[in-house]
């Protein structure tokens, strides 16, 4: 549904959607590097693990574009991805919630984790929480920006404002983040327990993206002519009349080709004619006789 004088209301829809997802994955990054320092790991090994999650968080999204142009569409693929990334979110809380203090001594002075402590079982939580984000983020981040620009029609100028309104919901959630789940979870290397809460906070921005998208989807994510988008392609009306208008495209260029060639037959049938004729003209004399 569009308005006359602002934005479809779906843009508003992805708006929130997406700004609760960036709050979740914000938020948790937030305190990861801390959490890892803390429980785990010396801070080489702390950061290439953080270098590594956030690498992988940007890779998988080749992963999750293929499979939602290909067979899930976008809607399925972002309330499949959303799902993931709150899963693992609430893997990060469990990790949490289990771990055991490591460090005896403060850091500053020395202190260091102590290997006798068993933390594996919370670290084994950690890296399925981890995993779950990767490709819960793979699925969720590249199909949202991309149907955008479907509530628009290519002639529309607010496409552009669109975009930028868009992004604007990334940032809000960004820069929120850090402070909420960073009060909330503010945890140390000899109190552990307050990162459990801003990793649970990082959940619940998570499933309220999802709930949010998927109670008001059907009603607001259409096209000007309110059509569905973001659709598996084999149910995809948009899809289909994108092809039919495609070959619309080709099928008039193939009749202004066949309307050339017919010219070029014609012009090519005179010239022969001309020439018929006057080839005519010269072989007949009327002024020889035989004798």
């Amino acid at each position: 549904m569009n308005t006359q004088n602002g934005h479809p209301q779906g843009l508003y829809l992805l708006f929130v959607t997406e700004m609760a997802e960036r709050f979740s994955y914000y938020g948790m990054r937030a305190l990861f590097t801390l959490y890892l320092v803390a429980a785990f790991f010396n801070e080489g090994m702390a950061s290439q693990l953080y270098g590594s999650y956030t690498g992988l968080v940007y890779l998988t999204p080749l992963l999750g574009g293929y499979i939602a142009d290909r067979y899930w569409g976008n809607r399925r693929s972002i309330i499949a991805g959303g799902l993931l990334m709150a899963v693992g979110q609430f893997f990060m809380f469990l990790s949490a919630c289990f771990v055991k203090q490591s460090i005896f001594e403060d850091p500053t002075m020395g202190g260091a984790i102590d290997p006798s402590v068993d933390n594996s079982f919370s670290l084994t939580l950690m890296f399925c929480g981890l995993g779950a984000l990767i490709l819960g983020n793979g699925f969720f981040k590249p199909n949202i920006s991309t149907m955008v620009g479907d509530l628009y029609t290519k002639e529309d100028k607010r496409r552009d404002a669109a975009f930028t309104i868009f992004y604007m919901g990334i940032n809000v959630g960004a820069t929120i983040a850090p402070f909420v789940c960073g009060t909330v979870g503010e945890g140390s290397w000899n109190n552990l327990e307050p990162f459990k809460w801003g990793f649970l906070c990082a959940c619940i921005a998570m499933l309220l993206s999802v709930i949010v998208f998927v109670a008001l989807k059907n009603r607001y994510l259409v096209t000007p002519e309110g059509l569905g988008i973001g659709l598996p392609p084999a149910q995809s009306k948009l899809l289909l009349l994108k092809e039919m208008a495609e070959k619309e495209e080709e099928a008039d260029d193939g009749g202004v080709l066949n309307e050339c060639r017919e010219l070029q037959r014609f012009y090519f049938g005179c010239h022969l004619c001309h020439i018929s004729h006057t080839a005519g003209i010269h072989n007949h004399r009327p002024w020889t006789y035989n004798t």
